[in-house]
């Protein structure tokens, strides 16, 4: 095909392609573009650092947590959040090998009002409805409760996943968590992070009480958190205490295996005193092999359980 020249085109077609061409050269080789140039290869770079101030500044904002608040802890997070989760108030589904598919919680009471904002990745914090003082206190007065009785057998040490908190840790683990660290509460807001089975995140996400870790995505974001890692919300009275330590009870079991309120253990003789009005020891059995994860019941060994489970 031959090349169309310029003396080829039809006149109200080569004015206005010289008019553009002839300004575009004029423009290029004014002061005005020169000075433009300039003014914007000063500005750019100054935007960029008020930008990064301000954001860097809001990370040191968020309070101590597992990432050190330097310039370099700060350039991780921020790698981090490029391949964090978009929503982290989308529940996990349970994976088919994890037994029992159901988990500790059958149900919890809706939170009441909205969603609290939460900023950050490690550390990551509410920034509204935080716990007021008095509040928290019988917040950690129940965990050291729990921590008190010796048949739960929990410890209270630094969190492992914090560095900076008081955490509860299991002298049993079954489902393989940092050391054994069931959940550490934030005294600056209230609010906790814990290791659920993916059935009791997801009643915790759907009435409103917690959401996802941005990074608890499975893989290779094991090394930083579970994949069933929660953000709790801080509670905000004395009632929403209670509903906090219900899940960390879950949390507990999850993790252990122990039922601190023993109410697992109970659920399960009704079901098995009620299979076996139906059918028999055998299905008495099989519904005992099938729940033994979630109680003490004899017989039971934590160790085919914590093979089948895997780690969290």
């Amino acid at each position: 095909m031959e090349l169309l020249h310029q003396s080829s085109l039809p006149s109200f077609i080569i004015s206005p392609i010289s008019y553009l061409y002839t300004d575009s050269a004029l423009l290029t080789t004014s002061p005005t573009y020169h000075l433009l140039i300039r003014f914007l290869t000063l500005l750019i770079p100054v935007i960029a650092f008020l930008y990064l101030y301000r954001d860097y500044q809001s990370f040191l904002s968020l309070g101590p947590g597992g990432t050190p608040s330097t310039p370099l802890g700060y350039a991780k997070i921020k790698i981090l959040s490029i391949v964090s989760l978009r929503n982290p108030c989308r529940p996990l589904p349970v994976p088919p090998h994890f037994r029992p598919q159901n988990g500790y919680l059958s149900s919890l009471p809706r939170r009441e009002g909205e969603r609290p904002v939460v900023r950050g990745i490690a550390p990551q914090r509410q920034q509204t409805q935080k716990s007021p003082a008095g509040v928290y206190e019988i917040l950690v007065e129940k965990l050291r409760e729990l921590a008190r009785d010796p048949e739960n057998k929990l410890v209270e040490r630094t969190s492992c996943f914090e560095k900076h908190s008081s955490g509860l840790f299991t002298s049993v683990p079954l489902t393989r968590t940092c050391r054994g660290e069931i959940c550490h509460a934030h005294p600056s807001d209230g609010s906790l992070h814990m290791t659920l089975h993916p059935a009791d995140a997801k009643v915790v996400i759907e009435n409103e009480w917690g959401e996802r870790h941005p990074l608890a995505k499975g893989g290779w974001f094991r090394r930083f958190v579970p994949r069933e890692f929660v953000l709790v919300y801080a509670p905000r009275s004395d009632e929403e205490v209670e509903t906090v330590v219900r899940i960390v009870d879950a949390g507990v079991w999850w993790v252990s295996g122990v039922d601190v309120r023993k109410e697992r253990i109970e659920n399960l003789e009704k079901e098995q005193r009620r299979m076996k009005d139906v059918g028999g020891e055998n299905v008495t059995r099989e519904v005992s092999q099938k729940e033994c994860w979630a109680c003490r019941v004899h017989g039971c060994g934590r160790g085919g359980v914590g093979r089948m489970v895997g780690d969290a």
